[in-house]
């Protein structure tokens, strides 16, 4: 199990040093911890699997970033957050408690680690660094525009790892001047 965590820190490590900060500091994840351990998404989503990527995750976003975590399809890919972020970014709250069945043991972890845990219903496509692991579709929460993060550290067991970031839109024409 030692073996996922160094994998998800170094990968979380690669994608934090590529984040724009200047943009903002909301992170999207979405993990199917069954596509970890080589299964079909929500096939055996796992609690210990959920344990080491979540301690990777927040040992290297959590005290700067605000991590929204999307539940699985059972809960229409809502997403679990502190109820600061939800206020501060006005955010829908919705009632549902994720589980490992229904909203998935990732989600679940992230929920119960909380001080004052909400889902909402969508995060209105704000999130400017985004974590997928397992091909669980995130990019609807994205900001536009997104750019991929060509990733070196690219899997987490079985799971594939794709993360992308924003950045500002360019706008005008041909005298147009880009910082």
């Amino acid at each position: 199990m030692s073996g996922i965590y160094e994998q998800a820190k170094k990968t979380m490590d690669e994608v934090r040093q590529n984040a724009d900060l200047t943009i903002g500091k909301l992170l999207v994840v979405g993990c199917s911890t069954s596509t970890v351990h080589g299964e079909y998404p929500g096939a055996d989503s796992s609690e210990d699997v959920a344990e080491e990527l979540y301690r990777a995750l927040t040992e290297v976003f959590g005290a700067e970033f605000d991590i929204a975590v999307q539940c699985c399809e059972h809960l229409n890919r809502a997403l679990v957050v502190e109820r600061a972020v939800a206020e501060r970014y006005g955010f829908t709250m919705v009632n549902a408690v994720p589980h490992r069945k229904a909203g998935g043991a990732f989600a679940t972890k992230h929920y119960h680690s909380l001080r004052e845990p909400v889902v909402v219903e969508d995060i209105r496509s704000m999130a400017t660094v985004g974590i997928d692991i397992g091909g669980v579709m995130i990019g609807m929460h994205m900001r536009p525009v997104v750019v991929p993060i060509k990733l070196e550290n690219n899997r987490i067991d079985e799971a594939i790892v794709i993360a992308g970031r924003s950045r500002l839109k360019y706008i005008g024409g041909e005298r147009t001047q880009y910082f």
